[in-house]
Parts: structure tokens; C-alpha cells; sequence
């Protein structure tokens, strides 16, 4: 191979010297703006601060923004819920973007299918709406520890949303990755991107003063170069501001809107506001009733804010749905897991349908504009299938012969350090601990989030933050002690984030005395896990199936496949998988009653469920064209 270099090519070197030379000698005799491009050329100032106003450039702009997350809805309707918003009167999207989705593995990045953010952009942009983006790496969001990967856990000495080194190593790492996709979607590289947000809420954590500016130096040395923000609450605002960022709140009251006003005036003086959340609504936790916000009271507040002279983000303006495992929790006087819905009693419910604070706020908004907003879409069409009957199972103490050999260990290792996903830990899902006692009395420990216990298979209780002990009862010989622990969802805000590894938590003792010798299954349900299921190993249900288990049936659909509710009463709480594709959880004690099914994850002709049932299982799966989120609670 001829390797060329400028000290054996002198002519060359001096034909690059004359053409440089004569490039300079042209340039300078032309006008620099006519090198960029002519749609470039307005596009100078981007969204800016002119005493109370925003400015786009040398207009006066307001924000009419909406939250959707696009990690939470099926990416086929993407485009149908970008135009809602758009015929809703809204001018900017406004989305998180979660790290421990896009990174569910040390310097392994998915930016593809229902993760791939830049589409999102792009299209929302075709669409007609400029963007907030809200990158994080913290982003709260009811999701998993805050949309933090749990493989930061592995680090014993972890400190989250600090300057621990172990933190904001792994940080620089993604920011280097994300921003290289962000940087070109923002708005004067000619992307919709009009604003970034400095990390989310910190303010109510506040454990580092030096966390918040490396956040913001670390945006800008990757490029961000349009308009930050930061995001705060009523208990974080005051701390949650860097120097240089503009401060804007999250609130759902009137009265929360003038005492913050008066807040952010006496600190930033004559500058513009915007609510960065009102919340239209709030989530809910299993056990706990269906939170919902009164159409009239959000119309007024929505008013008020306007009226105050505030730009606004509806969040949410469509929840969605916590697919899979990503739903987050809460812990603060007692553990509380959020549903699999995150409907959220949004402007749009998590189907995607119209509610009356779509059509109150259309008609507000709509009065701002100069011309006709688009119509709205037409409400996508919901079917009731016939009902089903699983026919075939496979219990749990089956499935653990051909799934792989465990993991043996002196003592039981939490599932973010398990030695699987090549070192990364387990992020999701579940893990079952294995060992052998000969004698009875108290076993104690620390589970968590939820241990069903059972001696062989035959259950005998469960251990979780209330219960941290069990009376094993008289056992003759040699006896399975095992434990299948559920990972219910990481907190993902307060002050106990870094707490947040799971499965068995140090020693489990029986009598006060170490168990030892533990054989570890981690049962993470990803869909390479359900591969190893093959046709044969299935078998026809019997009378009384042994649980857990695994419950298959099939079923055709001969027309276009139609969006609808899955219903399982007289099953007890489990996870449903469709066509490969995780639903989420489902659990007796409500306030959710129903799974949404997307139509683009059904097919025509033949199609898959699998139920893993963790207590009790039913004998029929019903479709529903109509949702049930359980009893209302009005949000005061």
C-alpha cells in the first residue's frame, strides 16, 4: 500500500499553501452570512430574555408546552399524539430523556425503536412544535431511581447527583454520547431544540453545591448553546438556582403560583416566568385510590397562570404507560410503588383518548392563536376481544431446569451486583434465592422490595419493608429454603435514592445465624429470557396449577388490529407479556384494573400471551374497550 506524506509530495505541500492562500484572499472579499445557509441566517438569537418576556428571536414568544414522554408511548402513535397537542393550541413539546433506558449497560447505548429520541424531535418538529428537552441525567418522572441505571448501585460508596467521581465519570460518559445526537436538533443548528434543563428538581436534594454548575459546564462544553433552565418545587426552589440558569417552578395550586411568583421576582428580579409543571393531575400507587384533578379547577389555574403573566408546560399533557418494570416508587413514611399506568388524569388519558380538559383547554388556547388551529385527530378505535382460557403453564420450579445454570454463592449477593448482563448487574424483573436448612425457627433479613418465601414449593409467607420476619415451621431433613424477591421499582425522588439496591440486602438469618451456600436464578423476564421456552416445554394446565407460574395461550384476530384493555379478575398480581412485548404489572389490590394493550403490538392473524402469576391464578383473560383505573380521589 502507497503511503503518502507532504515530505515526500513537496509540490503538493506547495499546491495547498497557494490554495489556502487564495481562499483567504476570496473570503475576505465576500460578505460572511452569505456562507450560511439562507433558512440559518434568522435563526441568530434563539429563545432569549428581554426584561418580562421570552423572546424568539425579535419576537415576543410565550410557551404553550406539553409533556409527553416518548418512552411511554407505543412510537406508532407518536405522530397521533404530537398532533393532538398541536390541534390542542400547545407550540412546544416538552420530554424527559432517562438514562437507564438508553444505557442499560456500561457504554451500551439504545437509541433505536421506542428509544429513539432524534426521531421523536424531528418529528414533533414536522409537526409544527418547538422543544424543551430535559436530559437529566436526573430526571425524577415516577420512573426507576429517577431514570439513573441502577449499575451506579454496583459502587458501594455511590453518591448520586453529586461530584463523587464515580458518578460524574459515568456521567461524562453519557453526556458524551447523548449530546453528540442533541447538538444537532437544536434550534440555531436549525433543530426545533429551543431550551435545555439543568438537571430536575435539585433544589429538594441539594447535597453538593458544586453538582448543579458542573451540570450546566458540562451541556455547554458538549455544545448546548441554546437557552437552560432549571425546574423546582415549592421545597426546592431557593436552592435549586445556578448562576446564569433561569429559574422556573412546578406547582398545581393558585395559591402555590403567587407565592412562588413573588418568590422568583424578589430573587431574579424583572425577568420571564414560566411554570415548568403544572401538574394537570397526579400518579398512582398500588394499594392507594385513582387520583384525578377537576376540569374546571385546571382551566382556572391554567387561566390564572397565563394571567400572571407566566408561559406554562401542562405536565402531563399525555402520561402514557409505565411498559415493563420502569415504574418508579416512593418512600418516605412507607414504601409505595406507582402502577403500571401512568395515565396520570391527563389532557389525554393513557390511551391516547380526548377528556373535557382537552376540550376546555383547546378553546383557551385556541383564543391566543391568529388562525384556526388544526383539527383534532379522530379517536383511534378501541375493540373487546373475546375472552380467553390459558390452556398451557409451566411452573416457576420448572422453568429453573433449563434456563441456565444459577449463580452459587457463601451469601446472598442484591440483584445490581449479580455477576450477569456482562458485569452490569440485573436492572429489572426478579431473582430467586436458593439454599438448604435442616431446622426451624425465625428467619429474618432484609427483602426487598417483596419476598414470597417457601419452603420446597410450598409458600409460606412473604417478607418486605413491614415484615422482615417469618416463622419457618417443624421441617424433617434436608429442606429448599427459597425466596422470590420482586423488585417493585427504585424511589426515584427524595433523599433515599442511593438506598436503593435490591433483592436480598446483606445476611439472611435463621435463628440468627447466617445462611450460607445460596444458589441465585436472576429471572430479569427481558425477551431473550422467554426464548429458552420452546413449544415442548409447555404443559396442559392442571386442576390445581403450582404457583408461581407461567401461563400461555394463543389467540387469532381476523380484522386490523384495535387498541384495548386486558382485565384479570380472579388472578392475584403478576406481569403480562404480549407478543414479546412487557405490559407491565398487574395487582389485585388496585386502584388499576386494567392493562393497556396497544393495536400496533397486536398482530392479524396469530397472537401471544404469556401471564407469569406470582399467588393465585385465574381461569380466563378478558378484553375491555374501556378502561378502569379504580375509584377517583379528588386531588385537593
Amino acid at each position: 500500500m502507497t503511503t503518502w506524506s507532504l515530505r515526500r509530495r513537496p509540490g503538493r505541500t506547495l499546491g495547498l499553501l497557494l490554495l489556502v492562500i487564495l481562499s483567504f484572499l476570496v473570503i475576505r472579499r465576500l460578505e460572511w452570512s452569505t456562507l450560511i445557509p439562507a433558512w440559518l441566517r434568522h435563526r441568530q438569537l434563539g429563545l432569549h430574555m428581554k426584561g418580562q418576556h421570552f423572546m424568539l428571536e425579535d419576537s415576543i414568544f410565550w410557551i404553550f408546552g406539553g409533556s409527553i414522554h416518548y418512552f411511554r408511548v407505543p412510537r406508532e402513535y407518536w405522530r397521533d399524539r404530537l398532533l393532538k397537542m398541536r390541534a390542542c393550541g400547545l407550540n412546544t413539546l416538552t420530554t424527559y430523556v432517562p438514562w437507564n433506558l438508553h444505557e442499560p449497560e456500561r457504554g451500551k447505548f439504545n437509541f433505536s425503536g421506542n428509544l429513539d429520541l432524534e426521531a421523536f424531535v424531528l418529528m414533533a418538529a414536522e409537526i409544527g412544535l418547538w422543544v424543551i428537552l430535559r436530559p437529566g441525567p436526573y430526571i425524577c418522572s415516577e420512573i426507576d431511581l429517577g431514570g439513573l441505571p441502577s449499575w451506579l448501585l454496583q459502587d458501594s460508596g455511590m453518591k448520586l447527583r453529586t461530584t463523587y467521581k464515580g458518578f460524574t465519570e459515568a456521567v461524562d460518559l453519557y453526556f458524551d454520547h447523548l449530546m453528540s445526537r442533541v447538538v444537532p436538533l437544536q434550534y440555531k443548528h436549525g433543530g426545533p431544540i429551543i431550551a435545555v434543563q439543568v438537571e430536575n428538581e435539585y433544589g429538594s436534594y441539594d447535597r453538593d453545591p458544586a453538582y448543579m454548575p458542573y451540570i450546566k459546564k458540562a451541556l455547554e462544553d458538549r455544545g448546548i448553546i441554546e437557552l437552560l433552565l432549571t425546574s423546582d418545587n415549592k421545597d426546592g426552589l431557593k436552592k435549586g438556582m445556578v448562576h446564569g440558569v433561569l429559574a422556573t417552578i412546578n406547582l398545581q395550586t393558585r395559591q402555590e403560583l403567587q407565592l412562588m411568583n413573588t418568590f422568583l421576582v424578589s430573587v431574579q428580579g424583572i425577568q420571564p416566568k414560566m411554570v415548568m409543571e403544572y401538574w394537570t393531575g397526579w400518579f398512582d400507587s398500588w394499594g392507594g385510590p385513582h387520583n384525578i384533578l377537576d376540569s374546571s379547577e385546571v382551566l382556572e389555574t391554567v387561566t390564572a397562570i397565563i394571567d400572571a403573566g407566566s408561559s406554562i408546560n401542562l405536565y402531563m399533557f399525555h402520561g402514557g404507560t409505565n411498559f415493563g418494570f420502569i415504574n418508579g416508587a416512593m418512600h418516605f413514611h412507607e414504601y409505595k410503588s406507582d402502577v403500571t399506568s401512568y395515565d396520570y388524569d391527563a389532557v389525554l388519558t393513557e390511551a391516547g383518548d380526548y377528556t373535557a380538559k382537552y376540550s376546555k383547554l383547546r378553546e383557551f388556547f385556541g383564543s391566543f392563536s391568529d388562525a384556526p388551529l388544526p383539527p383534532p385527530p379522530k379517536p383511534l378505535p378501541k375493540m373487546t376481544y373475546e375472552p380467553l382460557i390459558p390452556v398451557f403453564y409451566l411452573s416457576l420450579w420448572d422453568v429453573l431446569s433449563f434456563i441456565g445454570e444459577p449463580i452459587k454463592s457463601e451469601k446472598p449477593i442484591n440483584m445490581e451486583n449479580l455477576p450477569v448482563n456482562d458485569g452490569n448487574g440485573q436492572a429489572f424483573g426478579y431473582i430467586l434465592y436458593e439454599t438448604i436448612i435442616t431446622s426451624s425457627g425465625t428467619l429474618s433479613g432484609v427483602v426487598r422490595d417483596r419476598g414470597q418465601v417457601f419452603l420446597d414449593t410450598v409458600s409460606i409467607g412473604f417478607m418486605d419493608y413491614k415484615t422482615t420476619k417469618i416463622i419457618i415451621p417443624l421441617i424433617q431433613g434436608y429442606t429448599f429454603l427459597r425466596i422470590l424477591v420482586e423488585n417493585r421499582g427504585r424511589v426515584n425522588y427524595g433523599n433515599n435514592i442511593d438506598d436503593q439496591r435490591k433483592g436480598i440486602i446483606g445476611n439472611l438469618y435463621l435463628n440468627d445465624s447466617p445462611l450460607k451456600k445460596f444458589r441465585i436464578y436472576s429471572l430479569d423476564m427481558k425477551k431473550s429470557f422467554f426464548q429458552r421456552f420452546s413449544i415442548d416445554k409447555w404443559t396442559r394446565i392442571p386442576d390445581v396449577p403450582t404457583v408461581p407460574a407461567f401461563f400461555f395461550c394463543g389467540f387469532v384476530i381476523g380484522s386490523s388490529p384495535s387498541d384495548t384493555f386486558l382485565k384479570l379478575e380472579g388472578w392475584e398480581k403478576g406481569v403480562i407479556f404480549v407478543n414479546g412485548q412487557n405490559l407491565g404489572r398487574y395487582w389485585n389490590i388496585g386502584p388499576q384494573e386494567t392493562l393497556y394493550l396497544p393495536g400496533p403490538w397486536l398482530f392479524r392473524g396469530n397472537n401471544q400471551i404469556i401471564i407469569f402469576e406470582e399467588v393465585m391464578a385465574g381461569s380466563v383473560i378478558q378484553f375491555t374497550d374501556t378502561p378502569y383505573l379504580g375509584r377517583n380521589q379528588y386531588i385537593h
